[in-house]
This record gives structure tokens, sequence and C-alpha cells, in this order.
């Protein structure tokens, strides 16, 4: 609805100016119910396709739940902080609960093979997962191209924090998923 109505997506979307003054709070949530356009949408939509349903069957439909809608709104606190001065600056999209999701995922089936849409290379999740994140710290710093990688980082960071918070034994089941990989190659 909000691609066809304008006064609907302005009230919708993430302004951390307004936020940080305590105006349009619920922002922090209704931007990630909207997006730019359908391609981000869509993109998004696909991530959680991949990740979404099985994740959920292994943390249990609440879990699942309060780690997409905590992570949504914990994507976006850095980005308030760091644009609080910033009147133009907006937000938008769920990248930041998506990309908890396939984090979590990662925590989980580490050893998995992921890997960029429309490109035939897959690596192991959590290869996937490092250069994800090393992507996204120095985008965050030095890209100029209006996509929000403070959410994508810190949505990430946020689905690993929330994961084990809610499933302490998955970091030890990750560790020795890797182990035994590293173990079997090194036979």
């Amino acid at each position: 609805m909000a691609f066809y109505n304008e006064d609907l997506y302005a009230k919708l979307i993430l302004n951390p100016y307004d936020v940080s003054r305590g105006k349009r709070v619920y922002s922090v949530i209704t931007s990630g119910l909207i997006h730019k356009d359908w391609n981000h949408f869509f993109f998004n939509m696909l991530s959680y396709y991949f990740f979404a349903f099985q994740l959920e069957t292994v943390l249990g439909h609440w879990q699942f739940a309060l780690l997409y809608i905590l992570s949504l709104i914990l994507s976006d606190l850095p980005s308030i902080q760091k644009h609080k001065e910033d009147i133009w600056y907006n937000s938008l999209g769920a990248s930041g609960a998506i990309s908890a999701v396939v984090f979590s995922a990662i925590l989980y089936f580490p050893l998995s093979q992921m890997g960029i849409i429309f490109l035939p290379i897959r690596i192991p999740a959590y290869i996937f997962g490092i250069l994800y994140l090393v992507y996204c710290s120095y985008a965050s710093k030095h890209a100029r191209d209006n996509i929000n990688h403070d959410a994508h980082l810190f949505g990430a960071l946020s689905g690993i924090i929330i994961t084990i918070a809610l499933n302490p034994h998955v970091l030890g089941n990750f560790i020795e998923q890797l182990s035994g990989a590293i173990q079997s190659l090194l036979h």
C-alpha cells in the first residue's frame, strides 16, 4: 500500500531525527513493513524464504517471532544514534531482521552452502557470514549508496546475540560442527 500512498509511506518510514526527539517512535517497527520498491521487497522476501521456515522449526514459533521483532528494532538503533542530527536521513525495509534470521540460521547450520543470488559460487555459511560482516562494517563507514549497511550489520549481530541468549547450546553445536569439518579436512 505504501508504494502507492505517499502519506502512508511518510508516516511509516524511520526518520532518526524525529525518533531521537520522541516523535514517531513507532516507525522503528513500521519502517520494517515498507520497502523502497518491489526489487527491495523481493530480495528481502527471497532471503526470508530461504532461511526463515527452516529456522522457525528449530527455534520454535515464539522464539522466531521474538528474534525477528527484537532484531528489527535493535538493527535500527545504531542508525538512530548515528543520524539523529540529520533531518533528511530516512531508513526503511526489513533487512536488519532478515540479516538476523540469516545469521541465526548460520549458527545452527554453519556448514550449509550459501552464496549471492545470480553468482554460481557457493561457500560454507560460516565463511559467508564472516565475509558479510566484514563487508557491512566497511560499507557502513565508506559506502555512499543509500543502503543502511548499519541495519544489516547490527541485524546480523542481533541475530547472533539473541539466538545465543535464547538457546545457549547453539554455540557449542556451532563449534562442534566447525571442528568436525576441520578435522575431516585434515584427515
